[in-house]
């Protein structure tokens, strides 16, 4: 009876204990975002696309009208149809500097930032890193604002409590809660990807926010998720603090990064070679390639060589790397150990700026624009991606195309289609892409057809058909 009793008081000491846990986290979440709330704000960013030509009134001028000159020049040359991009970030500086994603921004001609109070500023942008992903902004102010404090998120591990706030589809001040699920992730997105992974609900206009540790630290600036749908699945990622810290400093001071420059081509270090140089583990990265222009060059490093030591960092992966010599000084000494011919060697190269490269010009040079404008059906459209099947299961094959813009006044203005939905078929007959779409829709107008039927994709990955009048 009294072991039973014994029992008992510990299974009610154990219950306790775990309902004082949770309403500790609880509070915990609720302080956080109290305190937190006021130094987040919502990004609204205005941009104006270019369409040419297509018919900007809803209606037709019979030839030979007095007013058919005039109508025709007002057709003539491209048309502007503003549109707005919604996001987050928060206040880093309490002069009004505010950090957010490039891609938030990019293109905008006018910035507005808004706090949970209500309070709406327009903001200037200071300077921006497509590479990292990194923009920042000043509010147009004279205010003092209550800012955020950089966490150090080499400190991070996995399991631990972390909280998003921001602004997912537009809704305003959002909390949301989870753990971080891995730690040093390469999502493929660039050269530097090192992200933080979150389980804590991301969403389209989460981009730019703050994800936070429990002592309300930003820990990392929410940036991407993974979906098949658009929403969220429990995979989001976010810049670590610790490496946008470098590229916040140098966008404040310079407008624009400073990142060094090695000059090589470089490989993963595997087992095997490591046997094959009698190196004793497969750590570094291996030299394929020297730019004879490049710091390396003139400090004697070569093809071959294994960089196994970069300015006091051991590099245990060919991922490393370009990460420490990117946060390096430009113009200054750096020290590098390499493995050549059973020995370690050291090398003193004077940084170069990666900015300045022709090879670095060119991989952030703005594609041309791949959108083709179907003026009949007021359309801009363009070929489905990699990134549009990976999220749309039924877009897999990649067969039709997306559309990117629509003339508000033009036969689809009024319809239920957005950019971003998919067009698979029209009249049932399945289209390849823009090419074949231009030339189905062209043969359909010239064979009288006055309504079309189209087949769309939406972004939620659901089908519908829609019924398109045309003359």
């Amino acid at each position: 009876m009294r072991k039973k009793i014994q029992h008992i008081f510990f299974v009610i000491l154990i219950t306790s204990f775990c309902n004082q846990s949770i309403a500790d986290i609880s509070k915990g979440f609720s302080e956080l975002a109290k305190k937190s709330m006021p130094s987040v704000v919502n990004i609204s960013a205005t941009k104006v696309v270019e369409t040419r030509g297509g018919n900007p009134f809803p209606f037709q001028v019979p030839p030979g009208s007095p007013f058919e000159e005039f109508f025709k020049d007002q057709n003539k040359g491209q048309k502007q149809r503003r549109t707005v991009a919604l996001g987050s970030g928060f206040v880093i500086k309490n002069n009004g500097t505010v950090i957010t994603n490039n891609h938030v921004i990019q293109g905008a001609e006018g910035i507005f930032v808004r706090f949970t109070d209500g309070k709406e500023y327009e903001a200037k942008l200071i300077g921006t890193d497509p590479v990292s992903d990194i923009a920042v902004l000043k509010i147009q102010s004279n205010e003092t604002f209550k800012a955020l404090k950089l966490a150090d998120s080499s400190k991070a591990k996995v399991g631990d409590w972390v909280v998003a706030i921001g602004n997912p589809f537009g809704l305003g001040g959002t909390v949301t809660s989870g753990i971080i699920s891995a730690i040093n992730r390469d999502i493929n997105m660039g050269r530097y990807d090192n992200f933080i992974q979150t389980d804590a609900s991301i969403n389209q206009g989460n981009s730019g926010g703050p994800l936070f540790n429990m002592n309300g630290d930003v820990l990392g600036i929410n940036t991407a998720i993974f979906s098949n749908s658009g929403g969220s699945v429990g995979i989001g990622f976010a810049i670590p603090a610790n490496f946008a810290k470098n590229v916040i400093n140098q966008l404040i001071q310079f407008g624009e990064t400073k990142r060094g420059w090695l000059g090589v081509r470089i490989q993963v270090v595997s087992k095997e070679i490591a046997d094959a140089v009698f190196l004793k583990e497969p750590i570094g990265a291996l030299v394929t390639d020297v730019n004879p222009k490049g710091p390396a060059f003139k400090s004697g490093i070569k093809p071959g060589d294994i960089i196994i030591e970069f300015n006091g960092t051991k590099i245990k992966t060919m991922r490393e790397l370009p990460k420490v010599v990117g946060e390096a000084p430009v113009g200054k000494a750096a020290t590098v150990k390499i493995w050549r011919d059973k020995k370690v060697l050291t090398k003193n190269v004077v940084l170069g700026r990666l900015e300045d490269t022709a090879e670095f010009k060119k991989s952030i040079k703005p594609k041309e624009s791949e959108d083709k404008l179907l003026a009949d059906l007021g359309v801009s459209v363009r070929n489905i991606n990699n990134n549009d099947a990976k999220n749309r299961s039924k877009l897999k094959t990649k067969k039709g195309v997306i559309i990117t813009n629509i003339n508000p006044n033009g036969p689809l203005g009024m319809l239920p289609i957005t950019p971003g939905d998919a067009v698979i078929a029209v009249q049932n007959s399945k289209v390849q892409n823009t090419k074949d779409f231009q030339a189905k829709i062209s043969k359909l107008i010239k064979s009288g057809k006055k309504s079309i039927l189209l087949t769309i994709v939406d972004l939620n990955n659901s089908t519908r058909y829609i019924g398109v009048k045309i003359k």
